[in-house]
């Protein structure tokens, strides 16, 4: 099985925030795969405010050799000044598919 394959989790603004975040990071080959989830509603509190707003996720999978290379991509194009970047180890699956992950980071 492939190892240090990440998971990383990304909310942004709007869906179209997302989908130039998700086709700058598979176009970069900084990542594998980008889902989107459209909308969904964060409650927050910001700058001693409590938030509530309309966002979209982003779910992508890579190696964990490029997790910094994402992250400081995603924080260059990102509106937010503080955006949500979090990264979860995959710690088991198909390995085919994780194969496929390191195969299209390369």
């Amino acid at each position: 099985m492939p190892k240090n394959i990440k998971l990383i989790y990304v909310t942004s603004s709007s869906e179209d925030e997302a989908l130039n975040i998700g086709r700058t990071l598979i176009d970069e080959r900084l990542v594998a795969c980008v889902n989107i989830i459209p909308a969904i509603r964060s409650i927050y509190r910001w700058e001693g405010a409590i938030e509530d707003e309309k966002e979209a996720v982003l779910v992508m999978k890579t190696v964990g050799a490029k997790v910094g290379a994402v992250t400081k991509k995603i924080k260059s194009i990102h509106s937010y000044d503080c955006p949500c970047v979090v990264v979860m180890d995959i710690i088991n699956g198909n390995d085919d598919f994780l194969q496929w992950i390191v195969n299209e980071t390369a």
